[in-house]
């Protein structure tokens, strides 16, 4: 339970700092014999703000349970 509830923390904080998630692909756009061509893709995985509030507290609000049990 503890890590799923640190890892709701650090979406809700990457969330609220960063805006989103952002991640890279490199694709083949090319391939013919021994030439090839590649791009990378730089592609941003959106989280809303208030979604970030609610995983920050509800990762904040689970640890503070799980130490409230011990």
């Amino acid at each position: 339970m503890r890590a799923i509830a640190l890892l709701l923390v650090v979406v809700g904080v990457v969330g609220l700092v960063f805006g989103g998630i952002g991640y890279s692909r490199q694709k083949t756009v090319f391939d013919f014999g021994g030439v090839r061509a590649t791009a990378t893709e730089h592609r941003t995985l959106p989280i809303a703000p208030i979604l970030g509030i609610v995983a920050l507290v509800g990762g904040v609000a689970l640890l503070v349970a799980e130490k409230r049990k011990a």
